[in-house]
């Protein structure tokens, strides 16, 4: 898919603002191949553009509702892929997007300067977000295993709590940047905690679409009837359908006093209000022709992350990381090749981006020697982009 000059920000900004996180602009004789943005580059499901396509033949655009089948697609589409079951048009609120849900949760749950637990390695929007409104981070750094597997450190989060005081925490699932998708057992164990010193809780799933084969989503709120009333969770069919652009997500809060008074604080500002377009792009999205093409996009996500994987382990030396269960992105761990190299994090990112590999700085995600890639290109592409890596970078 040609995205140059559709204002696409994967390709059309590079080279401008912070060079240390956006991309350079490759050097002559080179393409780019995007793999930074967390957006896909693949056309969205046709249901979704025959959708807005059919809204803007009635030329009117005036104030508006939400449709009652915006609901009612919503709470299929939790019932079919997620198994959630008592989920009512009540329990859902449009949210101009996941970030600005989880300040509006944390408005209601914390005062500012309060103390936030957040999960490290550390999406970048939840750092940015939070410390721009006031609130201070403490983090809670995810282990790998003996396999490489990321976990949650449960001894270091329940210390953390207790001796900062904390009642609100931030939890990502599946995680970004790492990839993991939470077992019910270790979410039960981390709601348990959270049960235990009256922590609230805030779930980003934006990603629990894009599930690997072989794995499977359990929404934070259906491990427990605690859990179902100390949660706001917070999804959006952007990541899921390539649809960031229309600005859309929602909020699922089953306890009545934390949806009115999340209702009030994020009506305060009057910019929390849904696009008429994003509705019908969202309804589109959520029809059957959307089920069957998330399918096959996880299918083909789940391919392009074996052969990534499989290439890093046989052909990069030095460089590592852990298989991701869901999203498509890879945190790729370059410690072990800069230590080996006497090459830095910065040399090896200028090395990928002069030949048009437009990967991410893992710093910023709290990786001190990582880059995030992200693989929601056809397979052609990826394998072109690690053969460059081969070739020019991890030399």
């Amino acid at each position: 898919m040609e995205r140059k000059g559709f204002d696409a920000i994967a390709v059309d900004i590079l080279g401008e603002g912070d060079t240390s996180f956006i991309p350079l602009p490759p050097q002559d004789g080179f393409d780019v191949i995007p793999m930074w943005v967390a957006d896909m580059n693949f056309p969205t499901c046709p249901s979704i553009t025959e959708a807005v396509i059919e809204r803007l033949h009635h030329p009117a655009f005036g104030y508006f509702s939400p449709r009652k089948e915006y609901f009612d697609e919503i709470i299929k589409w939790h019932r079919i892929r997620n198994e959630v079951q008592g989920l009512t048009k009540k329990n859902i609120g449009f949210e101009n997007g996941v970030l600005g849900g989880v300040l509006s949760a944390l408005g209601v749950f914390c005062s500012k300067g309060d103390h936030v637990l957040v999960h490290s390695p550390t999406y970048i929007g939840f750092t940015n977000s939070l410390e721009g409104c006031g609130f201070h981070i403490v983090s809670s750094e995810l282990v790998q295993d003996e396999n490489g597997i990321w976990r949650m450190d449960m001894e270091d989060m329940e210390h953390k709590i207790v001796a900062n005081h904390i009642h609100a925490a931030v939890f990502c699932s599946p995680h970004n940047p790492c990839g993991r998708v939470w077992t019910r057992e270790e979410i039960q164990a981390f709601m348990d905690l959270c049960q235990k010193h009256d922590v609230y809780v805030v779930s980003d799933e934006i990603w629990s679409d894009l599930i690997l084969t072989g794995n499977r989503h359990i929404p934070t709120q259906s491990v427990s009837d605690d859990a179902r009333n100390r949660t706001v969770a917070l999804y959006a069919p952007s990541k899921t359908f390539n649809l960031a652009g229309l600005v859309g997500a929602y909020h699922i809060i089953y306890n009545k006093t934390i949806r009115d008074r999340i209702l009030k604080e994020s009506s305060l500002s009057h910019y929390n209000s849904m696009n008429v377009l994003s509705m019908y792009a969202q309804i589109g999205a959520y029809k059957e022709e959307g089920y069957l093409w998330v399918d096959e996009l996880c299918q083909v996500i789940t391919g392009n992350v074996d052969y990534a994987c499989r290439f890093i382990e046989e052909r990069l030396e030095g460089v590592a990381v852990s298989r991701p269960e869901g999203t498509y992105m890879l945190f790729v761990d370059c410690s072990e090749y800069c230590r080996r190299s006497g090459r830095s994090l910065d040399d090896v990112l200028r090395a990928a981006w002069k030949v048009g590999v437009a990967v991410q700085d893992g710093r910023p995600f709290h990786g001190p020697s990582h880059i995030r890639i992200n693989l929601a290109l056809p397979l052609s592409r990826v394998m072109e982009a690690f053969d460059r890596l081969l070739k020019y970078v991890f030399v």
